[in-house]
């Protein structure tokens, strides 16, 4: 059976090495599931699946959505 998946993604591009990128699940119950972590001028490309409801990032990055940009980890 494969995974229904939204044909919009997000892009995060990290500013800083040690950028954490964490998937947490769907469901009664909200866990992490999958975590990525990226080093300075990395970009990971990502959609959200039936499996997959939210994403965390941890540090200095570029998020790049239909609805805008955005950058964490600047206070």
């Amino acid at each position: 059976m494969e995974a229904k998946q939204s044909e919009e993604f997000f892009v995060i591009k990290a500013l800083e090495d040690g950028v954490n990128v964490i998937g947490l699940t769907r469901g009664a119950d909200t866990r992490f599931h999958h975590s990525e972590k990226l080093d300075k001028g990395e970009v990971m490309i990502a959609q959200f699946t039936e499996h997959t409801s939210a994403v965390k990032v941890r540090g200095k990055s570029l998020i790049q959505t239909k609805h805008g940009e955005m950058v964490s980890g600047v206070e």
